[in-house]
C-alpha cells in the first residue's frame, strides 16, 4: 500500500485531548463547564449504541451531561415541551435529539424547535444559512462535515486551489462539506465540484480530483481508475455488507463493513486515504463535543 492512511482514531483523541485541556481551564477560571443533552425516543439499539458513545465521551471531557430518555409514545407537543425547557436552561449549551424519531413525531419540527444557539448538531436553517455565508458567521459546522475538513488539515494536505470532488449531494455531508472546501481560509479555498446519480461521466469528474470526498452511501462505487495518482481520498461511506465472528469471542458475530471506495486497490493509487472502518467516523462526535465547547465560549465572549 503506497498511500499514507488518516487515522480518524487518532486525529480524533488528539482533538479530544485539546478539549479536556481547555475545559479544565476554563472551569478553573470560571468555575463553569459545558453543558450538554441528549434526548432518546424509544430503545432503536442502533440510537442506544450511539448516545451512550456520546454519553460516555462528554463524560470523559468534563462536561455536564443530561442524558433524557423519553418513551416511544411521548407526544410531539411533549417532546416540544422538552426542548423548549433546555432552550432555557443556561447550563446546558447543546441540545441533542437522537435520530430517528418515531413517525408520529415531525422531525422537521423537532429539530427546527431547537435554539439555533445551542444546535451544536449543526441541522438548524439558522446554522445552514451561517455556514453557508461563512466566516465568522459560522457558529456550529455540521459534525462529520468538520470531522472530514479536520481530517484532511491534519494530515497536511493542501485545500488552497485544490481540485475538490464530493460524491453526493446530501444535507448531511455533501452539500455542507462542498460548501466548507469554497469557503475563504485554512482548510478550504478549493475549487469544488459536486457530483450525484444524475451526474453524467461521473468518473471523468473524480478524475481530476486532488481530494475525492465520497459520500454515496454504496459500498465500493468508487473503482480504482476514477482516482488520480496521489490524490486524497475521504471515504465517508459506512456499509454493512455481512457478518464476520468476533476476533474477541468467536461466538458473537459482527458486522462486516465497507466504504464506498475499494480501499485495497485505491490504496495504491492514492497519497491519502481514509480507512472504513476508523476513518471519518470517529471524528462525528469529536466535532459534537467541540461544537458544546464552542456554544459555551460564545456565551461567556471568549
Amino acid at each position: 500500500m503506497s498511500a499514507k492512511l488518516i487515522k480518524g482514531t487518532e486525529i480524533g483523541e488528539q482533538i479530544l485531548e485539546e478539549i479536556t485541556a481547555e475545559v479544565g481551564k476554563i472551569k478553573e477560571e470560571r468555575g463553569i463547564v459545558p453543558g450538554l443533552v441528549t434526548i432518546l425516543v424509544g430503545e432503536n439499539p442502533a440510537s442506544i449504541s450511539y448516545v451512550t458513545l456520546k454519553i460516555k465521551t462528554a463524560h470523559r471531557l468534563g462536561f455536564k451531561e443530561v442524558q433524557d430518555s423519553q418513551p416511544v409514545d411521548i407526544s410531539e407537543e411533549a417532546l416540544l415541551a422538552l426542548i423548549e425547557k433546555y432552550n432555557n436552561d443556561d447550563s446546558i449549551h447543546g441540545i441533542l435529539v437522537q435520530l430517528p424519531l418515531p413517525k408520529h413525531i415531525d422531525e422537521k419540527k423537532v429539530l427546527n424547535a431547537i435554539d439555533p444557539d445551542k444546535d451544536v448538531d449543526g441541522f438548524h436553517p439558522v446554522n445552514v444559512g451561517r455556514l453557508m455565508i461563512g466566516g465568522d458567521e459560522v457558529k456550529f459546522p455540521p459534525c462529520t462535515p468538520a470531522g472530514i475538513q479536520e481530517l484532511i488539515v491534519r494530515s497536511g494536505v493542501e485545500t488552497s486551489g485544490a481540485e475538490v470532488v464530493v460524491v453526493g449531494r446530501s444535507n448531511i455531508v455533501g452539500k455542507p462539506i462542498a460548501n466548507m472546501m469554497l469557503q475563504k481560509g485554512k482548510g478550504a479555498d478549493a475549487t469544488v465540484t459536486i457530483v450525484h446519480t444524475r451526474t453524467r461521466n461521473m468518473a471523468e469528474h473524480c478524475k481530476r480530483a486532488d481530494i475525492l470526498i465520497v459520500a454515496a452511501g454504496v459500498p465500493g462505487l468508487v473503482k480504482p481508475e476514477w482516482i488520480k495518482p496521489g490524490a486524497c481520498v475521504i471515504d465517508v461511506g459506512v456499509n454493512r455488507v455481512g457478518e464476520k465472528p468476533s476476533k474477541n469471542d468467536p461466538n458473537k458475530m459482527v458486522a462486516i463493513l465497507k466504504g464506498d471506495v475499494d480501499f485495497e486497490a485505491a490504496s495504491e493509487i492514492a497519497g491519502f486515504i481514509t480507512p472504513v472502518p476508523g476513518g471519518v467516523g470517529p471524528m462525528t462526535i469529536t466535532m459534537l463535543m467541540r461544537n458544546t465547547l464552542r456554544s459555551m465560549k460564545f456565551k461567556l465572549g471568549i
